[in-house]
């Protein structure tokens, strides 16, 4: 016998063994109340079985309590019992549409039919909005699913999660080794946090909002250890990103599905080249041909966070009008427009040329505390930005390595590639 974890006329139902326990005790629960029950449950058009709000209102809320599973094993297993229909297919809603949530089992086991190079790892890194679109781009991964993870209480809803239920906004990816390994996964992870801020990421704040990184397998750990540490070494500071057991994970409203997809312009909290990385990624020769290719210098300072001695740089003193690139990637990154000579011995800036265009992130090696600035694209070290820049123009100072970029004159941009650019300097 199966039940529903998600009834979706799209996308099917996946399902899990009911127990013989499980399902004597809800059968129980429902034969004593068969009558009162009895005009809450129809079936609509297409033979799917409707539930009265009500009903479902006070299956989740006393009910899961007292059983294993919650409402929809209960709901299922009624309507299997009462209306004599094969529960492998049988789809279940609320009378407003919306499909009945269940609180998923926690198992190192495979589920029935699932590939055998499957595996899952659970990420909290904020609004899982953005985290989903994030990991969704990359090949490999098979499935995504948002939901409330690691909280006190079961079952809870997005409302009660927004009001410190405890829960963390978590993605529950599913994805092929042999496509994408756990290492790269928790690579990319990293890119989308700042894994020192506590109970926050970009304008979120909260404990929903903790970075944490789940897991269901215990031959994980070593590499989630491993990948842990190896970021731990950027920062003096203690990373608040929680590495722990996944006690619980409670599937999301379907709203929340995959909601960028739904609602493109909406919120994310994760820089738009992120989102776009794979498409974009550009770097495909080893450390080695890539440290040829741009420079011992320029090597060490985009992939080992360097700095170039202050007043030596190509551009420091230079202000031909042209676009700065990133110079792993290629990526538009500042204008010459907003360029200014701040005399701190870099180039200076007081502006990206988008928002998205560079990630920023806490920064407190060599004993200071600082704002480190990347490249969203390639995740180019590029420098930090200070809030000591003109005030007319915002009060910030982006100063940048030279070797971090490449410049391209305005003459240049078309025959480069890069003739979109051209309007910004009319």
């Amino acid at each position: 016998m199966y039940y529903s974890e998600d009834y979706s006329e799209n996308t099917g139902i996946r399902s899990r063994d009911i127990s013989v326990e499980e399902l004597e005790t809800v059968t129980a629960y429902f034969a004593a109340r068969a009558n009162e029950y009895a005009d809450l449950v129809k079936r609509d058009e297409n033979g799917v079985v409707v539930i009265a709000n009500e009903l479902a209102f006070e299956v989740n809320y006393e009910m899961k309590n007292s059983i294993t599973c919650c409402a929809t094993l209960v709901l299922l297993a009624m309507f299997f019992v009462g209306c004599g229909r094969s529960a492998d297919n049988l789809g279940v809603k609320t009378e407003t549409g919306e499909p009945v949530r269940l609180a998923q089992q926690i198992t190192t086991g495979k589920e029935k039919g699932e590939n055998e190079n499957m595996k899952t790892i659970y990420l909290a890194g904020g609004c899982f909005w953005g985290t989903q679109k994030f990991f969704d781009q990359f090949e490999g991964i098979l499935e995504t699913e948002v939901g409330y993870a690691n909280g006190p209480t079961e079952n809870p809803s997005y409302r009660e999660v927004c009001m410190k239920s405890g829960h963390a906004e978590t993605v529950k990816v599913v994805y092929d080794p042999e496509i994408i390994s756990l290492e790269k996964l928790i690579e990319y992870y990293f890119l989308t946090i700042d894994p020192l801020a506590y109970h926050r990421q970009g304008a979120d704040k909260g404990i929903q909002y903790r970075t944490g990184i789940y897991f269901i397998d215990n031959e994980d750990l070593p590499v989630l250890e491993a990948s842990y540490a190896k970021e731990q070494e950027k920062y003096s500071q203690k990373m608040e990103v929680e590495l722990l057991p996944l006690e619980n994970f409670y599937t999301a409203e379907e709203y929340h599905q995959k909601y960028l997809d739904k609602n493109p312009g909406g919120y994310c909290h994760i820089p738009k080249k992120l989102l776009d990385l794979q498409k974009n990624e550009k770097r495909t020769e080893t450390d080695e041909e890539l440290r040829e290719r741009i420079g011992e210098l320029a090597y060490e300072v985009t992939q080992n966070a360097a700095t170039e001695r202050p007043f030596t740089g190509e551009y420091d003193e230079f202000f031909e009008m042209g676009l700065y690139v990133d110079v792993v990637s290629g990526d538009p990154l500042f204008t010459s427009m907003d360029k200014y000579d701040s005399g701190c011995g870099w180039p200076a800036f007081t502006k990206p040329i988008s928002a998205d265009a560079v990630a920023e992130s806490t920064d407190t090696s060599h004993f200071m505390i600082r704002t480190e600035v990347r490249s969203s694209g390639s995740n180019a070290h590029l420098g930090h930005v200070f809030p000591d820049g003109p005030e007319e123009s915002g009060g910030l100072r982006y100063c940048i390595n030279s070797a971090a970029l490449r410049f391209i004159p305005v003459g240049d941009l078309e025959a480069e590639g890069y003739g979109e650019y051209l309007s910004l300097f009319d």
